[in-house]
């Protein structure tokens, strides 16, 4: 697997606190590695528009497309609750 980061990730990685980036590199890691890593809580967020969502810490999470051998990244946010 690989990963493809939309513009709109791009933007919010940037935007994001260093330790943040940090974390989220190491938790892309586990997400080339495995899906199931247990430290991402991987789930699908939306079936509809094939969106998953992985945990980059207690209140981070990232959200991403799977199509074929590719993680789509789409977006790094700071979790609502």
């Amino acid at each position: 697997m690989r990963a493809d980061f939309s513009e709109r990730f791009r933007k919010s990685y940037e935007n994001a606190p260093l330790y943040i980036q940090r974390i989220f590199d190491k938790k892309l890691n586990f997400l080339l590695r495995s899906l199931h890593h247990p430290s991402l809580h991987a789930k699908k967020y939306d079936e509809s528009r094939n969106i998953w969502q992985a945990r980059a810490t207690k209140t981070w999470r990232f959200y991403f497309r799977i199509n074929s051998d590719i993680y789509e990244l789409t977006d790094l946010i700071k979790h609502p609750k």
